[in-house]
């Protein structure tokens, strides 16, 4: 039977948001992160609720599936909470959050899942995604439209199709049961991790030999050192012997205070005193869409009407790009042509048409007159400057120089 054999939790509100929306929890046999939904009224107490609930489920059960039905109707029941708080606070209206969850049952792994928060697990050395992000960007990569890459950066990468709150009255959730066993190391965190370090960073760090609360620290370090613009919470559970011992469960985020709604918001003025100057990129608030064909269909064309519209502007650009290109080419070319040297021709001296240089396999001068002055002839000096090429500003300028070229050779 597998057994904890330790495990953390740890939130923080990052560099660029004024309050933590986010909240954690790390139980006995429960662990869980939601993320309050930022672009929304209410997106702490909507976390903290649903932690409050789910935290009730932290129990022993008789099978993995009686846990798995416990677990997902713990979320459900939160959700009509939600639903239910918001029916009294019209100010919360629109909130909602999202839900990971894990709940141990033997050597088994019992998952609920539902919004953009991911559960990871590491086993020998390996990192694998357990959850799949309920968003619009996910549904793009898988119907390979974009890459994961594309993801990060795609300008709808915060709107979520499938959330907690009271938009729907019984949201679908993702429910799996895994194996676990001695040495695998879950990490359920907010995309204020997972949209800042990446995979391999996220690999490196779990793999580390270090426990459960120091790599969870390095974990919310490594999310402010890239800049954090979201909350960041994670919570890690090691699974192996010996058990950890009893420990009081832990809350962190939104969920270790009080629920506290209904009064006035903070004064603009005062939370703008509260941001940090630095802000390395802007922040996007995470909110609902329905997950409807209708809205998918709606935001692919204008994707499509987007790459359009980017590529008559690169188009436009690079055709100007081109344009000046040649027109100093055309331009640096006929100027060439207003230039004249002397130099040598089948062995005689000849005045040339153009400059020196050549460009490349594009040849800048072209024989003007050849004269009928052999080179040989000339004065050891004057043979070493005709072969070296004497510049002339001009055919005037290059003729007199011929002309001198031949009085020296009376």
């Amino acid at each position: 039977m597998a057994s904890i054999k330790a495990s953390a939790a740890v939130s923080h509100v990052g560099r660029i948001r004024a309050n933590n929306q986010d909240s954690g929890y790390s139980g006995r046999r429960l662990f869980l992160v939601a993320d309050g939904m930022g672009g929304h009224a209410g997106g702490d107490v909507a976390s903290a609720i649903v932690t409050q609930r789910v935290a009730e489920a932290d129990a022993d059960y008789q099978s993995a599936p009686e846990a798995a039905a416990a677990l997902e109707g713990a979320l459900i029941s939160a959700n009509r909470r939600l639903a239910e708080t918001v029916a009294g606070h019209s100010e919360l209206t629109g909130m909602g959050t999202t839900a990971s969850a894990m709940l141990l049952h033997e050597d088994r792994m019992v998952i609920a899942h539902i919004g953009d928060s991911r559960i990871y697990l590491l086993r020998s050395g390996e990192l694998s995604q357990i959850s799949i992000d309920h968003t619009f960007v996910q549904r793009l990569v898988d119907a390979g439209r974009i890459t994961a890459e594309e993801a990060m950066v795609h300008p709808r990468r915060s709107v979520l199709m499938r959330v907690l709150g009271d938009v729907e009255a019984s949201p679908e959730i993702d429910s799996m049961v895994l194996d676990t066993r001695p040495g695998d190391r879950w990490l359920i965190c907010s995309d204020g991790l997972s949209g800042v370090v990446s995979f391999d960073e996220l690999q490196e760090q779990l793999a580390a030999d270090a426990g459960a609360k120091q790599v969870a620290d390095r974990l919310v370090k490594a999310s402010l050192d890239g800049g954090a613009p979201d909350n960041v919470t994670v919570v890690i559970v090691d699974i192996g012997d010996p058990p950890a011992p009893a420990t009081p469960p832990l809350v962190v985020g939104s969920a270790a205070a009080p629920l506290a709604f209904g009064a006035p918001a903070e004064p603009m003025r005062a939370r703008a005193i509260r941001l940090p100057a630095f802000r390395p990129h802007p922040v996007q608030e995470t909110h609902f869409e329905p997950d409807s064909e209708d809205f998918f269909d709606e935001i692919l064309e204008e994707d499509a009407r987007r790459r359009r519209r980017r590529r008559w502007v690169w188009g436009f650009w690079i055709f100007a790009l081109i344009a000046a290109i040649v027109v100093v080419v055309v331009l640096g070319y006929q100027w060439t042509q207003t230039r004249f040297y002397v130099g040598e021709s089948n062995g005689r001296v000849a005045i040339f048409q153009g400059i020196q240089q050549d460009i490349g396999p594009i040849s800048m001068n072209e024989l003007y007159r050849e004269t009928a002055v052999d080179v040989s002839e000339l004065r050891p000096y004057d043979q070493q400057r005709v072969e070296k090429t004497i510049t002339a500003g001009s055919l005037t300028d290059a003729t007199k120089i011929v002309s001198r070229l031949e009085e020296s050779l009376e």
